[in-house]
């Protein structure tokens, strides 16, 4: 990887940061809803409303709340929650833990089950097992991730009893140590396994896509003639060079991980991001929201560069300049 791109790359996700951050200020702010009436409630007189806009912030012109913002969030400020009074940065740290456990449960389940599913599928292809693993991915793409946290929630955690239905821990036990860990990964299945879904179905048919192109190809049929046996060819040869459009998917659906995870907090009641800025766009809640824009942005970015990384480390002949 050479050291100039690198830079070139990072002094990349200033610019683009910005924009985001322009175009989501104006957004916020054009939206419909006074965010003085959601946190002070309908029943205050025109002088409390000054006043509170006035605490806020709110009654200046918008060139300068933004001027005022971008100046605060290069010294580290995001501003402080108009609904909860505490600081944005604050706020998103409580929450951060909790949703990066979902998420990268989530991711690491469907990248490592994707690439399985896909990879024996394509030992076999337009076989049962091939048809069924298909089939149930393309099922698993095309449903609604709310739709089915709530149809898991209805049909597996009511019904078996297997899992908790709400929270992150048992309110009503204080483990600590092992137990706690255990209560936490009890509580973690069934999210993180709905929040997987979609994603595993989209990697396992890329997965499967791609070995079956490599296999096709000159080098894995030199490697059987040499004795090598069709697994061995797979696994040795066509699925690191099938590797690289599964390494694009995973680094570019970050994004839509975030956003599944928001409703899937929502209705597990997981205490993480989601909930929090589902509660900020109910209270017009403006520096919460920007805050949480700013964090994906800068995942967003992060993740791609990541991407980038880890394509050269999968195929050795990408050079970066």
């Amino acid at each position: 990887m050479n050291r100039r791109y690198l830079v070139r790359r990072l002094l990349q996700v200033l610019p683009a940061v910005a924009s985001i951050l322009i175009v989501t200020f104006a957004i916020v702010h054009a939206a419909p809803g006074d965010p003085v009436v959601a946190v002070a409630g309908e029943s205050g007189n025109q002088e409390y409303y000054a006043f509170m806009r006035a605490k806020f912030g709110l009654d200046r012109p918008l060139p300068q709340q933004f001027v005022t913002y971008s100046a605060n969030v290069l010294t580290g400020d995001l501003g402080t929650s108009f609904a909860q009074g505490e600081r944005v940065s604050t706020l998103i740290a409580e929450r951060v833990p909790a949703t990066l456990l979902l998420m990268g449960s989530a991711l690491a389940l469907s990248t490592v089950g994707g690439i399985v599913l896909g990879a024996l599928a394509a030992r076999r292809p337009f076989g049962p097992f091939d048809l069924a693993v298909s089939t149930a991915a393309l099922v698993g793409y095309a449903l609604p991730v709310f739709w089915m946290a709530q149809l898991a929630m209805l049909t597996i955690a009511f019904r078996t009893g297997w899992f908790p239905v709400q929270g992150m821990t048992d309110a009503r036990a204080n483990w600590t140590g092992l137990h706690h860990l255990l209560d936490v990964g009890r509580h973690l299945a069934l999210p993180a396994l709905v929040l997987a879904a979609s994603e595993v179905a989209l990697i396992t048919r890329m997965a499967r896509t791609g070995i079956l192109a490599e296999m096709d190809r000159g080098y894995v049929t030199v490697a059987q003639a040499k004795g090598l046996s069709a697994t061995g060819a797979l696994v040795h040869h066509a699925l690191r060079n099938a590797l690289l459009p599964v390494v694009t998917v995973v680094g570019t659906r970050i994004g839509f991980l975030f956003s599944g995870a928001v409703l899937v907090e929502t209705v597990f009641g997981w205490p993480g991001l989601g909930r929090l800025v589902l509660s900020a766009a109910q209270t017009r809640d403006h520096p919460v929201l920007l805050g949480m824009v700013l964090l994906v942005a800068f995942s967003l970015v992060l993740a791609n560069l990541v991407t980038d990384l880890i394509y050269a480390r999968v195929d050795p002949r990408i050079r970066y300049r």
